[in-house]
């Protein structure tokens, strides 16, 4: 990467702000649904079936444990960014508390986790449309999303936010629906079913079918169920009112979770028998079966379908404004910090390239190259997470000092909540190095992590003697 003099993150205006090269084009609308449909991802409908097997009814359990560390880290990240907005939210913060290596490190971490994730994504909505359309390659469906969803984010952010808005409402409207029979069915009120009552919660094996351990492996699937919810407060540096946006979205973090999240999970045990083999693969459309909705399992997917679109768009969207905000910092290539229509074109077909190129490697080197790279970015939220709460420990001292005024939303229970936060992150890295299935993540992820903070802080020397 080309060198340029690190910039303060002091002295660059925030994305959308007066003098800002990026738009405001984000209307609160967006960003309210943003939050709110942020939170419903690919992941909780697919990925909830490994944890589901592996916990049994005690993943509601995972979930919460999960979810209240993701309320911490959400709630450290909003304090943060709703007294200095940033697109590059995050990173912009660790380079303020720690110093620009661990700004550069977290920032391009984030960005491979992003593009890889577009590339995963692109690649589960083409099987699911193959399966619709049977004899069309899944090399056409990912070049058009590629390009419907690129050529999205190179146009007007408020294309973007048009995008999620759609999305997001229509995610909604499937998990309330699901969450509306299913409270009715268990309830004993929904025409034609009968209550399950503790049955399935109690039965096979008790609460905790596999132990202790169990619980353990479907804590870490349920982690991974909860990345991507950082995204908002990049968005929000690109609305009309920043320091309002955050502060609404971190706000309904909590309910947010604890409904969606771990309500459905509560559902969906307490429906349909944790060992059978629908609740693996498929629980939500097994538990919509259950229910005698027709069709549940076309339902299911086409839900799936859009949190995955959703996901790339906004993974797309994410990367590019990180790439971006790295870039005007100096640390990164100079030629990706054109910005054109107030949008940071180059970062976009920069970050979508790299996305297409992954789904390259994932059908040329599906078990090397792609393997590879699936393992790099496994533990990479959670370091990041680790990276957020460092820096609001540093952030929330400073601005007491400094400035007061701008501590709009507070971290609950400041300092001890920020330490519980970051023992949890530290604890859940841990786990996954004790688990032989996820141990080679832990440690593709820390060679990762190494070489980046050790090029991040070769950078800041030579601009620190270059300032001499």
């Amino acid at each position: 990467m080309s060198q340029t003099t690190l910039t303060p993150p002091e002295q660059a205006a925030p994305a959308g702000a007066a003098g800002s090269p990026l738009s405001n084009g984000l209307k609160q609308r967006h960003l309210s649904m943003i939050a709110l449909g942020g939170v419903i991802g690919a992941g909780l409908f697919v990925g909830s079936g490994a944890g589901i097997a592996a916990a049994g009814p005690s993943i509601v359990l995972a979930y919460a444990a999960s979810g209240l560390l993701v309320m911490f880290v959400m709630r450290m990240l909003g304090e943060m960014s709703a007294a200095n907005p940033a697109s590059g939210s995050f990173s912009v913060h660790a380079e303020r508390a720690i110093g620009p290596w661990a700004g550069f490190t977290a920032g391009w971490m984030f960005w491979t986790l992003l593009c890889v994730g577009v590339a995963i994504e692109a690649i589960g909505a083409a099987a699911i449309l193959t399966g619709w359309f049977p004899g069309t390659p899944p090399w056409m469906w990912v070049l058009i999303f590629m390009a419907v969803f690129c050529g999205t984010n190179l146009a007007a952010v408020s294309n973007f936010g048009e995008f999620e808005f759609w999305f997001a409402a229509l995610k909604i409207g499937a998990i309330g629906l699901f969450l509306t029979l299913g409270t009715l069915a268990v309830l004993g009120v929904l025409p034609g079913t009968d209550s399950p009552g503790t049955a399935n919660l109690l039965h096979d094996g008790g609460f905790l079918p596999h132990g202790v351990e169990g619980l353990l492996v479907g804590l870490l699937a349920s982690v991974v169920a909860y990345g991507g919810l950082e995204t908002v407060t990049i968005a929000a540096a690109e609305s009309d009112d920043p320091v309002r946006g955050v502060a609404k979205a971190v706000r309904t973090t909590m309910w947010r979770i604890g409904i969606i999240y771990v309500g459905s999970m509560l559902l969906i045990v307490t429906l349909i028998p944790w060992n059978s083999e629908g609740a693996a693969k498929a629980p939500y459309a097994t538990a919509l079966d259950h229910l005698g909705i027709p069709g549940a399992g076309q339902i299911m997917n086409a839900v799936i379908l859009i949190a995955l679109l959703s996901a790339m768009n906004a993974n797309i969207y994410g990367s590019s404004r990180m790439a971006y905000s790295l870039v005007s910092r100096g640390q990164g290539p100079k030629a990706l910090g054109k910005v054109t229509g107030r949008v940071p074109r180059r970062a976009v077909l920069a970050s979508s390239g790299f996305g297409f190129v992954c789904v390259l490697l994932s059908y040329w080197y599906p078990d090397t190259l792609f393997t590879w790279l699936l393992n790099m970015v496994g533990g990479v939220i959670l370091v990041v997470w680790g990276f957020i709460a460092v820096s609001q420990f540093v952030l929330r001292r400073r601005t007491e000092r400094e400035a007061p005024e701008k501590l709009v939303v507070k971290m609950w229970g400041f300092p001890y909540l920020t330490w519980v936060a970051l023992a949890g992150v530290l604890g859940v890295l841990v786990l996954m190095a004790w688990d032989a299935d996820t141990r080679v993540q832990v440690v593709f992820t820390g060679g990762l992590t190494a070489a980046l903070a050790a090029t991040g802080y070769a950078m800041q020397r030579r601009a620190a003697a270059a300032r001499d």
